[in-house]
């Protein structure tokens, strides 16, 4: 795995597995981001950083360094993933509850046929 292209251009960046050129990926999930930050604003009590994400299980990445990012979507593997995922943050557990209550709310159930749309 690499993104190439330009050292200065993101707009250029592209995700490559192998040779194949999988930067639909990061459309995917940029899409995706883009549909839970209005869902959080609307209604939770908190600020929420959200962040995407690809993680690739299986892959072979380098002994130093390996992940990157793309257009602000981190392209990493299970155990970095992990490792961001559990480092403490400024919410309490009780606005993490409201957080997650929120997005499985009902109110929400219109758009998530919007998210898998939105997959490419």
């Amino acid at each position: 795995m690499s993104a190439t292209g330009q050292f200065l251009l993101a707009i250029d960046k592209k995700l490559l597995v192998g040779r194949r050129d999988c930067t639909k990926l990061v459309d995917g999930v940029l899409k995706q981001v883009d549909l839970v930050q209005p869902a959080l604003r609307q209604g939770a009590d908190a600020e929420v950083d959200v962040r995407g994400m690809l993680c690739f299980i299986d892959a072979d990445w380098p002994l130093i360094g390996g992940s990157f990012a793309i257009r602000g979507v981190d392209v990493l593997w299970a155990r970095k993933a992990a490792e961001i995922l559990k480092r403490p943050g400024s919410l309490t557990a009780s606005q993490v509850s409201n957080v997650t209550d929120h997005l499985a709310s009902p109110s929400l159930a219109p758009d998530i046929p919007a998210v898998f749309a939105a997959m490419p």
